[in-house]
């Protein structure tokens, strides 16, 4: 075989042992470490991960999302009950009920 031959299927076989310990570092620890250009929230698995949602449910997010909610029912209730199925109505709700028992003092 030859030199590049050998000096390709090295790296590769590098390559390989490196995902495959990030997998088992990433099955096998409580919480992720951060990359490069992550922010710890984002990195750990937390709900929500994605910065548009994060921003949504803040507390001015909130309220924006909650008026156009309610100018929606108000306006067009047919709409409203249609766009409602297609939400992930569960994973919201929880969130929202953790951070009202988060904000009550409950650790949890």
């Amino acid at each position: 075989m030859s030199a590049a031959f050998e000096n390709d299927r090295n790296r590769t076989e590098q390559r390989l042992a490196q995902t495959r310990q990030e997998l088992v570092d990433l099955f096998t620890s409580d919480r992720a470490v951060p990359g490069p250009g992550q922010t710890s929230r984002a990195s750990s698995g937390e709900f929500p991960r994605s910065r548009t949602i994060r921003l949504l449910l803040g507390k001015q997010g909130l309220g924006a999302v909650a008026a156009i909610v309610g100018g929606i029912l108000v306006a067009r209730p047919a709409i409203a009950w249609r766009l409602l199925r297609l939400l992930p109505i569960k994973t919201f709700a929880r969130t929202m009920f953790l951070r009202l028992l988060t904000s009550h003092g409950y650790k949890l």
